[in-house]
């Protein structure tokens, strides 16, 4: 038996460290500790079962405050398991301290994840709290209302509506965030050019309305994702990463993210891709496959959450991921979603459209993906065709501005749009 995240083995209850992960597991997931199992893994069982089950609950009920939700069952192989369930009077401390699972290992929460805690336990946000600053202003959410939902003025109903107050008539934090002027660390964007040690541009928002974080933010991507192209007498714009992903995703990191951290969200802009992390894990209780399905939608902050919604910044609670995806039917590059304890990364890559592609040309863009630029000699190696279809090949791509190429003669490399 190999120990995880969700599983601890210990070989007798002599100890009580075993209450740490009893701790750990009904703040932040179920887990199982079994009694009767070496270091190694291997089977050792307990002499005295019955005996041993009355010793650990007397444990669990002498030490832990409050006491968890818990199983305890005797195993065919004289080992006893021990089912701690994530339960709801948190944060469960043991000896006044709470702990969590880190990979194998139990250790204390810092006193910021033990503020979350206390305010899960409660049922509450952090958006909910009481924002430090009163004197704050909305033009910015003023004008958004004006522009979508035809409300020319924000009074104290309308704040009311938006739950922006608290049962005291105080502005909360979903407040300050949504003022004119704030103290939050926003958005921090940077265009990287061949590698990270290249900076081409780079824009920096804080202290400003999270409306204004978004709005800004897709200027930005504007500015290096979409251009004009003249088409006979027309202009149209071509777009090489998906609009609506980039909104959709900035507008999820605002929404999902922990604002109780002095953290921007992160953007790095490359050549062939965005990366956009965000400060704060899955919300307690949704799993990565619920997430990356878009099976249900938890949101760490529901007021904001509703706020975007109602300005139609968003689709309905839970499709975020989805509507991504679909964004990317027709591309051969697709989104990807890397999901971490303390933050979440969506890498949205440049559209490469294979609805009018051969299956000669879509095997060359394969060729392309991880590169930022290949020589014809190095795409000739790798695709086994001569040189003369492969040159055919190259210049229909180029046709349909999939790829260019650069420098000249020998030096000329192809990269792709």
């Amino acid at each position: 038996m190999k120990e995880s995240k969700n599983l601890e083995c210990k070989e007798t209850i002599q100890s009580n460290t075993f209450l740490k992960t009893v701790s750990a597991f009904a703040n932040y997931g179920t887990g199982r500790i079994v009694f009767g199992i070496d270091d190694d893994g291997q089977v050792k069982g307990i002499k005295n079962t019955i005996d041993d089950c009355l010793s650990i609950e007397n444990k669990m009920n002498d030490n832990m405050n409050p006491v968890p939700v818990y199983d305890l069952n005797i195993n065919d192989d004289s080992t006893i398991t021990l089912t701690v369930y994530e339960s709801d009077f948190k944060p469960y401390l043991y000896k006044g301290k709470a702990y969590k699972r880190h990979d194998t290992s139990t250790i204390e929460v810092d006193r910021l994840e033990l503020n979350r805690l206390i305010l899960e336990g409660n049922h509450q946000s952090y958006e909910e709290l009481v924002a430090r600053k009163q004197d704050l202003t909305f033009q910015c959410l003023e004008k958004a209302l004006k522009d979508k939902l035809a409300i020319q003025k924000v009074n104290d109903d309308i704040l009311k509506t938006l739950d922006l107050y608290t049962k005291n008539h105080q502005y909360n934090n979903a407040a300050a965030l949504l003022a004119d002027q704030n103290d939050y660390k926003g958005v921090d964007m940077i265009r990287f050019g061949q590698d990270i040690d290249e900076i081409m541009d780079r824009v920096t928002l804080e202290n400003k309305s999270i409306l204004l974080l978004l709005e800004e933010s897709v200027e930005m991507y504007k500015k290096y994702y979409q251009y004009e192209k003249i088409d006979g007498t027309s202009r149209k714009i071509v777009t090489r990463i998906p609009e609506n992903a980039f909104r959709e995703a900035i507008a999820n990191a605002i929404i999902h993210r922990f604002w109780d951290i002095d953290a921007f969200i992160m953007v790095s802009m490359f050549d062939d891709r965005i990366e956009i992390r965000s400060p704060g894990g899955l919300p307690s209780g949704m799993s990565e496959s619920e997430y990356l399905d878009g099976q249900i939608s938890m949101l760490r902050n529901p007021i904001i959450g509703n706020v975007f919604y109602r300005l139609r910044y968003i689709e309905m609670f839970g499709t975020g991921i989805k509507r991504i995806n679909k964004s990317y039917n027709n591309s051969l590059t697709k989104p990807q979603f890397k999901v971490y304890e303390n933050s979440i990364t969506i890498i949205l890559p440049t559209v490469l459209d294979v609805t009018n592609l051969t299956s000669e040309e879509q095997q060359i863009i394969q060729i392309f993906h991880g590169n930022l630029k290949l020589s014809r000699a190095e795409i000739e190696k790798q695709s086994h065709y001569n040189k003369a279809k492969l040159i055919r090949i190259l210049n229909s791509l180029s046709d349909k501005n999939i790829i260019y190429k650069s420098g000249k003669g020998r030096a000329v490399k192809y990269h792709l749009r």
